[in-house]
């Protein structure tokens, strides 16, 4: 297996590769976002124009199916941000990766990215990997789920301040343990859910081109499947977002 260069700064550790593919990620989707709005046209909108209004239509039908339509229309901008981003994320492990080999240790900035120790470990000699989906790294996928956790709790205590701290006693005080404890699977669930299906399918792609050329059909099919895999998690990670979110926001709703 490839390991990741590590860039530790005050004791805190860098993965370099996922900070290089959560910039691709931003940089193709802000790209696709701007070429999509560049000249928009009511007669004539271009291929990408079209693809991006059903997209929205996508995201708008999916959150509307989670909370009233009137609750919906404030979250269209972030659920389509949030699929597209993960959707992105998830595909960038796919074309191609960016490996060297290692016979020494390897500084950056005059920080050691692989250690001397680290290549001892590895016989001497290591696999070092600088591109990766940066959702096949548990770090990125639990900022993700942190981020919609600070969120949905933020939005419920500013928007529907006396609901959301009575749901926690129902329907009985005593289910108080059990109600927190499901607070805090949420944004576990989230996080490993979209960290093991993004990690295994690059496992199994690594695994894949260690076959050589035999391995080539194998590669073609499981890139395909991994395709529908990323979209599946990415619209699972934003369908479950809109409902935690209609659960602290519109409970008085449901």
């Amino acid at each position: 297996m490839h390991i990741f260069p590590i860039l530790e700064i005050g004791g805190l550790e860098f993965d370099l590769s996922s900070i290089l593919g959560i910039l691709v990620s931003c940089i193709i989707c802000f790209v696709l976002a701007r070429l999509a709005v560049r000249n928009l046209s009511v007669d004539k909108p271009s291929k990408l124009q079209n693809f991006m209004e059903w997209a929205l239509e996508f995201v708008h039908n999916t959150v509307a199916g989670t909370m009233p339509i009137k609750h919906a229309r404030k979250y269209i901008a972030l659920g389509a941000t949030i699929i597209f981003f993960i959707f992105v994320s998830n595909l960038l492990g796919l074309p191609f990766g960016v490996v060297f080999d290692a016979h020494e240790e390897l500084k950056l900035i005059g920080y050691t990215i692989i250690s001397e120790g680290t290549l001892a470990e590895h016989g001497g000699h290591a696999h070092i990997a600088f591109w990766k989906s940066p959702t096949a790294d548990l770090s990125v996928t639990a900022g993700l789920a942190l981020i919609v956790f600070v969120l949905i709790h933020y939005l419920g205590i500013k928007n529907n301040t006396k609901h959301y701290f009575k749901h926690y006693i129902e329907p009985f005080p005593i289910f108080l343990p059990l109600n927190l404890m499901k607070v805090v699977s949420k944004p576990l669930t989230l996080a490993l859910r979209l960290y093991a299906n993004i990690f295994a399918g690059e496992v199994l792609i690594a695994t894949i081109l260690m076959l050589g050329w035999i391995g080539i059909p194998m590669l073609a099919v499981w890139q395909g499947f991994s395709i529908f895999v990323g979209a599946i998690q990415a619209f699972l990670f934003t369908v479950l977002t809109m409902v935690y979110i209609a659960e602290s926001t519109v409970h008085e709703e449901h």
